[in-house]
């Protein structure tokens, strides 16, 4: 796990300039640096840098590395988990290598395959490859979006890439501005939904896709897309053997390493599964001493179980808002999910013991866990009327004002296009306007931000429509980016087992009712987990990673630290500022539970202030 940084152009002082850049990202790699300044000096010079956490090779594995005669170079930032595989590969058709790390893998799989080596790699990763012979920049981010890839292409033609925004900062040529379009949709989504980053014309690379960029010209394009097609034929127990089985498999290939490892831990299926499949030595856990925001008692009954020693901690809430300005940097964007609070603490604990850990996300999306995935008996029940009155129903209501059971009407359509946008719904699209000013009013509506990934789910489930709309905006924009950036401020590298391209292709050909039967969420995924877990475990209801910031809300000391930023100059740039007042006001008396709104606007004035100084 590392972190990496680059730039084209004929920059002053360019060794001076990317070693500060790369200095800007050491808390994702203090083992160790590196740089490649290309000896031409042409606009498409290219400068690289990298910042080394070691985890795989301690003895050699260096970056920037190149192939034999030093045509090929390459910064990567992952693990690419069939590495001995494809290396075993490689060598028989010729390749020489000097080391063992999967790093040199990718190099020699590009002379091998070219651009199609993204369709041989199993894992997580983000790279650049320079090939000096073509004068090309070729480039990838893996097929779920775990590990993060952004990059810009300055007033004076040069492009800036690599692993955190804020690298970027140290670049003479860059000159950070806020995103207004960026505002808008974050306020309904809380985390940034757009391709264009919070900071004007950054942009992120889309998970799954890969770029070449020669003679100034970026072209972007989609190497994978998750395929919910054929369905198994097994029945819902050969299902579950077969989870089980490739869900070991998946956690014996995460596992290797040349440092210690170890898991995150809560109370729920998913990382118990993970936890119990590893059986590392130590597993991690944090809450809140408040019974509805804490699992770490059912973490440690779990870990006592299997013999594992669990590593806990208790949160106060004046040390989460001291840490909160500390947070919004590291995520680079502002991202409200107050579950990012918790996991900063959580990486923090864990990195004190070992340097990789084992977690469980994904596997809500991949098996439908969520309970918006989920009917209530009513709605099932709504739903022996035929689809064509129901969607009658829906299309009258849409144009009317609220009533009780507008919303239950509109999703009794059984079309999510016209109300699903994913796991988070902060401010209604009306709200977010009513708050905003001005020019900030202009950004991407949600229809246009989910229509295009709705448009590739025709003649899917409607289950099958929700989770590839959260494979291709929840997942990676916000619980895979926040698992990256909260562990890497750590120096920790975060693996997650149940992303993984074989555990995805298998899941997506299980039958919808084996993920949702009617009694519970993932299903079948619980089932399999039942092989090794207690009851108890498999059959938890999902309760997220709760963190009491209502609560925290309405004490006098915290209400008083946000409403001075709510009524700052800067909050008075971008919200009308009394709107903002009043929804903390209310929340504050009981009038209304407004956590979640005030919290997302609280978390952008922070972010603000932490990039702006304002």
């Amino acid at each position: 796990m590392c972190g990496f940084i680059g730039f084209t152009g004929e920059t002053e002082h360019r060794k001076e300039v990317i070693r500060k850049m790369a200095d800007r990202i050491i808390h994702r790699g203090p083992d160790s640096e590196g740089y490649f300044l290309d000896e031409s000096l042409s606009p498409d010079t290219v400068t690289l840098g990298f910042r080394r956490l070691s985890i795989i090779d301690l003895s050699d594995g260096a970056q920037p590395m190149y192939n034999e005669d030093g045509t090929v170079v390459i910064v990567f930032n992952g693990e690419i988990y069939n590495f001995m595989s494809l290396r075993d590969k490689l060598i028989a058709r010729g390749h020489v290598f000097k080391t063992k790390c999967d790093t040199e893998t990718i190099i020699h799989g590009y002379e091998e395959f070219g651009e199609k080596i993204t369709e041989h790699l199993r894992g997580m990763f983000a790279f650049v490859i320079w090939d000096k012979k073509t004068r090309t920049l070729f480039g990838a981010r893996d097929p779920f979006g775990i590990k993060p890839f952004y990059y810009t292409v300055t007033k004076n033609g040069s492009l800036l890439f690599g692993s955190e925004i804020k690298s970027f900062l140290e670049h003479p040529d860059f000159k950070p501005e806020v995103n207004p379009d960026a505002i808008r949709p974050y306020l309904t989504f809380q985390y940034s939904a757009t391709e264009e980053t919070f900071f004007k014309g950054v942009f992120k690379l889309p998970a799954a896709h890969s770029f070449t960029y020669k003679d100034g010209k970026m072209n972007i394009g989609r190497y994978w897309d998750v395929n919910f097609g054929e369905k198994a034929s097994y029945s819902f127990d050969e299902c579950a053997d077969l989870i089980d089985s490739r869900v070991r498999e998946s956690v014996a290939a995460h596992r290797i390493s040349d440092v210690k490892v170890g898991s995150f831990l809560s109370g729920g299926v998913d990382s118990s599964y993970i936890t119990a499949a590893l059986m590392p030595n130590d597993t991690f856990s944090v809450g809140f001493n408040a019974e509805r925001f804490d699992e770490t008692s059912e973490a440690e009954a779990l870990s006592d179980i299997l013999g594992i020693k669990n590593h806990m901690r208790h949160l106060t809430a004046e040390e989460c808002f001291r840490a909160f300005p500390t947070i919004q940097y590291h995520m680079d964007e502002p991202q409200s999910n107050p579950s990012s609070v918790p996991l900063y603490f959580l990486a923090k604990l864990a990195s004190e013991h070992v340097t990789v850990v084992l977690s469980g996300e994904g596997a809500d999306e991949i098996y439908a866990g969520y309970e918006w995935y989920d009917e209530s008996p009513l709605m099932r029940k709504y739903k022996k009327v035929p689809s064509p009155l129901r969607r009658l129903a829906a299309s009258a209501s849409s144009a009317l004002p609220y009533f009780k059971g507008h919303d239950f009407i509109i999703r009794g359509s059984g079309v999510p296009e016209n109300y699903f946008i994913g796991q988070a719904l902060v401010f209604p699209e009306k709200e977010a306007l009513d708050v905003l000013r001005g020019k900030y009013k202009n950004g991407p509506s949600i229809d246009d931000i989910t229509r295009p990934i709705y448009e590739r789910t025709k003649g899917l489930s409607e289950v099958e429509k929700k989770q590839y709309l959260d494979l291709n905006l929840w997942l990676p924009g916000d619980i895979l980016l926040k698992a990256d950036k909260m562990s890497m401020a750590h120096s920790l590298e975060l693996r997650v087992p149940y992303l993984d391209r074989e555990v995805m292709r298998e899941a997506s050909a299980i039958p919808t009712g084996y993920k949702i039967n009617g009694e519970n969420t993932k299903a079948v995924l619980r089932a399999a987990s039942n092989r090794t877990l207690p009851d108890e475990w498999a059959n938890r209801p999902k309760k997220g990673f709760p963190v009491p910031i209502r609560n925290w809300l309405r004490e006098d000391k915290y209400y008083g630290i946000v409403k001075d930023a709510f009524t700052s100059d800067t909050a008075a740039e971008y919200f009308d500022a009394q709107r903002l007042v009043s929804l903390l006001d209310d929340h504050k008396e009981g009038r209304a539970n407004n956590g979640r709104k005030i919290w997302t606007a609280y978390t952008f004035l922070t972010w603000h202030k932490q990039f702006f100084g304002i």
